[in-house]
């Protein structure tokens, strides 16, 4: 298995970054490696969708868990690398106000150990820019609050 973890903490609510995640129309905005999501039912765990990334193939994906204003895991089965990629979107309230968000990714599989430090490292790594990008946006709503 093949894991890395970043976390990054904002003044944002986590409400506000959760409302992020909930609306896909939104993540382009903040996140330079997705064209658009189209999701097939509402962002609750099981639903599934496909992630369109500039100049690469579109991906489907699962949304295994769900928690409102706690975040998000989703699970992409890649079946001709023998692995399955989940990464977990997570919200913790901090105790002076404020979110810690955190982006956990793992690559499991029968090929894992081989496939997962060459994809891995691609997968991950925007994550802080991506983050930063999320938490700037939310810190615009909740400083409006």
């Amino acid at each position: 298995m093949w894991t890395y973890e970043h976390s990054i903490e904002t003044s944002a609510d986590r409400n506000a970054i959760f409302a992020f995640f909930k609306d896909v129309s939104t993540w382009p905005d903040w996140n330079a490696g997705v064209e658009r999501i189209e999701l097939d039912g509402p962002f609750v765990s099981g639903t599934t969708g496909t992630m369109f990334m500039p100049g690469q193939d579109a991906i489907r994906f699962r949304l295994v868990w769900v928690g409102d204003g706690q975040g998000f895991e989703d699970e992409t089965k890649i079946a001709e690398a023998g692995v399955v990629v989940r990464v977990r979107h997570t919200l913790e309230a901090l105790p002076n106000r404020g979110t810690r968000i955190t982006y956990s990714a793992t690559i499991d599989g029968p090929a894992a150990d081989d496939v997962g430090p060459s994809i891995g490292p691609a997968i991950t790594a925007d994550f802080p820019e991506v983050m930063s990008a999320l938490a700037a946006r939310a810190e615009l709503i909740t400083s409006r609050q």
